[in-house]
């Protein structure tokens, strides 16, 4: 894209009614809404021409980036279809000249009275008391929204009965408590014929049972 010559007396400045047409294409393939008309593209054309005309570099820009497209679409800009136009306006979208136009649009666009009308946009609310008694919550585009009573008692009542069984089963396994978790009851040790025999072998006999009652 050519850019703003150095020496603004050896360009053309003036903005042209064909330059004119061409931004407001410009725009219209930046922001697309097929239910707008063209009034408020035009609107904001003329939003930027005139901010534009505040600065000699963004005069510069404007002027001779419009001129620029015509070559770009090597004929007329305008009379381009959507698709190339895009495609042309993808190829400098870097620009100083396509930034200028795009944050002018953005901020004159969308604040269009018009533009707010098609897009269901009431405008501010602050100086007509708020939107809280005047419909605030009227969309029909968005489903209801499910409300629930917080009850503040039931809310209570399981805690209380959480912790309740947090502390029954932290009881368990206690020292003092008669029931250990995790430990079943269990049978006495099976003793080895070893220690069997060894044991038998401790007893009396029956003669030396019968000698001691002798005795006695």
């Amino acid at each position: 894209m050519t850019p703003p010559e150095s020496n603004p007396q050896s360009v053309t400045t003036t903005l042209t009614d064909d330059a004119r047409r061409v931004l407001v294409r410009v725009i219209q393939v930046a922001f697309p809404h097929p239910r707008f008309p063209d009034a408020p593209y035009e609107r904001t054309a003329q939003r930027i021409i005139d901010a534009a005309r505040e600065s000699t570099w963004s005069w510069l820009q404007l002027t001779q980036g419009l001129r620029s497209l015509d070559d770009l679409a090597s004929g007329s800009f305008v009379d381009a279809d959507d698709e190339q136009a895009f495609a042309l306006l993808r190829g400098i979208e870097q620009t100083d000249f396509f930034n200028l136009i795009r944050r002018l649009s953005v901020l004159n666009l969308y604040d269009d009275h018009e533009v707010w009308d098609l897009l269901g946009y009431e405008g501010p609310s602050f100086e007509k008391g708020g939107y809280l008694h005047r419909g605030f919550n009227d969309l029909d585009w968005l489903p209801e929204p499910r409300i629930t009573e917080y009850d503040a008692e039931a809310e209570a009542a399981a805690k209380a009965g959480a912790d309740a069984g947090t502390d029954t089963a932290g009881s368990a396994g206690q020292p003092g408590s008669t029931e250990q978790l995790g430990s079943p009851e269990q049978p006495p040790p099976e003793r080895s014929p070893a220690a069997t025999s060894r044991d038998a072998g401790n007893q009396p006999s029956a003669a030396e049972t019968t000698m001691t009652e002798v005795t006695r």
